[in-house]
């Protein structure tokens, strides 16, 4: 069965009780809707950036002091797997195996990664003794 394309994501900023279009491609995402005319939307927030860069950092960082794993994205993997961000597939067998799961950006929302990212220092602290620099600073 063929996957049905992804639909295009549009970014619109709240202005009081408006939503008003960022870019010109999300001014015409409502080409062809009525003035008055009621539309469907699903409100999410975008992931923050900062936060993604500051993870892969962090993996950089213990990567690069312990040699715990070949790469960042390698250590990511077991990150996944270690805080339970899994797929489970059936095998013929009747036997389930645990993958690691996604953490892109259209697969898990914003309070998903912090709470990830989160669970994921606090493994790294348990496992490898690290502590982020900002609590090093703190402390």
């Amino acid at each position: 069965m063929a996957k049905k394309p992804e639909k295009p994501v549009y970014a619109f900023v709240r202005r009081g009780n408006h939503l008003v279009p960022e870019w010109d491609m999300d001014i015409h995402a409502l080409d062809g809707i009525s003035q008055g005319q009621r539309v469907r939307i699903e409100i999410k927030e975008f992931r923050n950036v900062g936060r993604h860069r500051a993870y892969w950092a962090m993996l950089q960082e213990v990567v690069d002091a312990t040699e715990c794993a070949l790469s960042a994205e390698r250590l990511h993997e077991v990150l996944k797997l270690e805080t339970g961000v899994v797929d489970l597939i059936g095998l013929p067998n009747g036997m389930k195996v645990a993958i690691p799961g996604s953490t892109s950006f259209d697969k898990m929302e914003e309070g998903e990664f912090e709470a990830f990212f989160t669970a994921a220092e606090r493994w790294l602290s348990q496992t490898y003794g690290y502590v982020h620099e900002r609590k090093r600073r703190a402390a």
